[in-house]
């Protein structure tokens, strides 16, 4: 993985520890609009870490790819990646 991954497993860390707090908000019967309110938290927690790692990949595994065949394919990925993202 090319991305800084001290830096990602912090960010897992915090939004496992999200999901934690969440499932005790559930388990409390706590106030519907405060546990979506969470779950978007957490899930926005989890697509900035996504784009961290898809820059990184962009940056780093993508332009290294030795021939132009490589690169090709390392696009792809990329795009396939993207379509389920964005579905």
């Amino acid at each position: 993985m090319m991305a800084d991954s001290g830096k990602i497993a912090r960010m897992l860390k915090t939004a496992r520890g999200q999901l934690d707090g969440i499932l005790k908000m559930v388990e409390e019967d706590r106030y519907c609009i405060d546990i979506s309110q969470q779950i978007m938290a957490t899930e926005a927690l989890l697509n900035r870490i996504n784009r961290e790692i898809l820059a990184a990949h962009l940056r780093g595994c993508v332009q290294q790819a030795v021939s132009m065949e490589d690169r090709g394919e390392k696009v792809e990925e990329l795009i396939t990646t993207l379509d389920k993202i964005l579905k």
